[in-house]
Formats: structure tokens, sequence, C-alpha cells
């Protein structure tokens, strides 16, 4: 019969196959981050090109794509290094289908390119397009961070969520703003649609910010090159204030002022992963040499003889006690800063429901989902996961779908 310290140690190794398959985890949100990053360029260079009507930015959209190429095989390789066994995975459901929806993107980027080639695809359903992919790889990022078990990994993941996050609205910045100056004009939905965009970024910054340690909230301040903070600024108050025509020329300077600010970005994301990484193997380390004293100190227990002038029977239950207590409360510790943490990526799945209820009800698209909570979010001036509660207080209101 196995004994409670046979028990004891399992519950250690369990945690360190734990950490061990959130280090494989980390290592693929690093490559994702990547992948991203050249989406986020290939869509950019692909609206002004598609706005240019083919004049601007030909061969350099050409030269991303085969840099997407490279960085989707990336992502490919460390799909297939997933353990796919669902015993194993915690939380592989959601992270498997998530999984699923970035290949089946994947696989619609070749024809997709060849539309934006031909020019036969208009800028919006390009932007979209491209968006929805980012989309589907940032879900596999967020999934990685509600499956963490460990406290301090989950708060790194939930800020390069985060960061990510802010970064893909900063991008989806460059590309609107890279569109409105093209065309020569923007209207006052498209203007608040802009500062909509402004507003994401700020609240993912700040979330970020609320579960980065100082180091690296130092290394994200120095990123920024405050030269080109203000050329972004500056073209922000044209786009977002115009009452008349925009300057078409400004698209180019907008769009290379964007990509400066992104790409400091991008260095911020390497110190992210780095430090996660660093932290996997850290927090795999320190398991490891607690599993192995404990294992000492039970063996050296159990081998001292029963009988003699010392109870030493009844010493080694207390000392398996006072483990399995200590152990207890640890693991209770950590639950709790866990659910601490998890609240911001509850909200999330607020918004998730509320878009599927949307999607359900009123025959809306995802997008379409999105863009509907996000207007009301800006027309009641609330934020967007208050709104999406809201929505979900009326779920058994709401007509049904067509």
């Amino acid at each position: 019969m196995k004994s409670g310290s046979s028990f004891l140690l399992a519950a250690r190794q369990c945690e360190i196959s734990e950490l061990e398959q959130l280090a494989r985890t980390s290592e693929l949100v690093g490559v994702i981050g990547r992948s991203i990053h050249a989406l986020q360029r290939e869509r950019g260079l692909a609206s002004i090109f598609l706005s240019s009507h083919g004049r601007v930015y030909g061969a350099e959209r050409q030269q991303q794509s085969a840099a997407c190429r490279a960085a989707e095989q990336e992502v490919r390789v460390h799909f297939e290094q997933l353990d796919t066994d669902a015993s194993r995975v915690r939380n592989g459901s959601r992270l498997f289908s998530r999984v699923a929806v970035v290949l089946h993107g994947l696989e619609g980027l070749p024809a997709l390119r060849e539309r934006i080639a031909a020019q036969a695809v208009d800028v919006a359903e390009a932007t979209a397009a491209y968006s929805r992919l980012v989309a589907a790889l940032l879900a596999v990022v967020f999934e990685a961070a509600d499956a963490s078990t460990d406290p301090e990994i989950s708060r790194a993941l939930v800020a390069m969520f985060n960061f990510m996050q802010g970064k893909e609205f900063a991008g989806q910045e460059r590309a609107f703003g890279a569109t409105a100056f093209a065309a020569g004009g923007i209207t006052p939905d498209g203007q608040q649609q802009w500062r909509h965009l402004i507003d994401a970024q700020q609240g993912c910054f700040q979330a970020f910010a609320d579960f980065s340690g100082p180091e690296v909230l130092r290394a994200e301040q120095a990123s920024g090159d405050p030269a080109v903070l203000a050329e972004v600024e500056r073209l922000r108050r044209i786009g977002c204030t115009a009452r008349g025509p925009l300057d078409a020329d400004l698209s180019l300077a907008w769009y290379e002022s964007c990509t400066r600010r992104i790409d400091g970005m991008r260095q911020v994301e390497d110190l992210l992963a780095v430090h996660l990484r660093r932290l996997c193997e850290s927090r795999i380390t320190q398991t490891r040499a607690e599993l192995r004293d404990q294992r000492a100190l039970l063996e050296e227990l159990s081998a001292r003889p029963v009988s003699g002038p010392a109870p030493y029977g009844p010493q080694l239950e207390r000392s398996i006690l006072a483990m399995v207590q200590e152990q207890s409360r640890r693991l209770q510790a950590m639950s709790d800063e866990l659910d601490a943490v998890r609240a911001t990526l509850n909200e999330r799945k607020v918004v998730e429901r509320a878009k599927g209820l949307l999607m359900a009800h009123r025959n809306m698209s995802e997008d379409e989902a999105y863009k509907a909570l996000r207007q009301m979010a800006m027309n009641q001036n609330r934020r967007l996961v208050d709104v999406a509660n809201a929505v979900l207080s009326l779920a058994d209101v709401l007509p049904g779908g067509r």
C-alpha cells in the first residue's frame, strides 16, 4: 500500500511536470511573437500597397511575405512539438482548438497574397484577414497564460499577452492611419475608431505594467525613441482632428514612424520572452531541488529504527504531517495568487462570451460582434468588459438569429 510520503513526493513531481509543460508552451509564445510581428509588418505594407494602387511598397511587401513564411514554418514546427495527449495537457481542449484556427488561417495566406498582388481585394478586407490571423495567434498566447499553474509564470505570461495585444492594436493603428492618409480623408466615425485604437493600446499597456517587475518596466520605457513618439503623436492629432482633406504624402511618414515605434516594442517582446524562459528554468530547478530535499529527508527518517530510546515512528509521522501542512499552505497561497492574476484574463473571457452571444442571436460575424461591442463601449463611455457583462445579462431576452 502506498504511504503518505509517496503521494507527497508524487505531488511535487506533478509540479515539475506542469512546469516543464509550461516551459515548452512559453517557448511557443516567443515563436508566436516573432510570427505576429512579421504579419503585422506585412499587413501594414499591404495596406499602403493597395491604397496606392500598387505604386508603393510592392517589392518590400514581397520580401516581407518571404519573412512571414519563414516565421510561419517556425510556428508550425513548435505546434508539431506540442504534447497532444489530453490527459497531460491542462486546458488542452481550448488550446488545441485555438491552434486549429491558426493552422486554418495560415492555409489561407497564399491565396490572400495572390489577391493582394493582383489588387483583387480592397484594403479593409485584406487588413481584416491579417488581423483575424493575428487574433488567432494571440488567442493561443491567451490560453497559455490561462493554463499556467504557477503564479510567477502566470504573471509573466499575462504581462506578455497584454503587451502583445497592445502591440497588435498599435499595428492596427498603423494600417488604419496609413490607409486614411493615403485615401486623403477620414470620416468622423473613422476618427472615433482611430481614438478607440489608441485607448485600447493604453489599456493593454497599463495591464502589462501592472503585472511586470521594475526591470522589465525600465526596459520598456527605454525602448521608445522620444522623437519617434512625438512624431506619432503629431500625426495622430492631424488624423484624429482633421475637418477636411488629409495630405496623402503623410501616409509614408506615418507608416515609417509607427514602424519604428513597433520595432521598439518588438525589442521588449524579446526581453519578455527571455525573462519568461529564465523564470521557467529557475522554477524547475528550484522545484527539483525541493523534491530532492524532501526525498532525502523522508529516506533519512524512515531509515531510523522504530524501537529504542526515541520514538522514531511517531517522529516520522509528525515530519510527514509537517511537510504535508507546509505544502498545503504553499499550494493554497499559490492558488490565491493565481486567482488574482487570472482576474484580468477573465475579463477577456467575458468579452468572448458576449461576442458569441451576439454572433448567435444577431447572425453576426466575430468581427462584426466585436465592433458592435466596441461601438457600444465608445457611445456609452464605458469599459468594454462592462458592456460585455451588460449584454450577457440580456441573454434571455435577445431575439433569436435570423
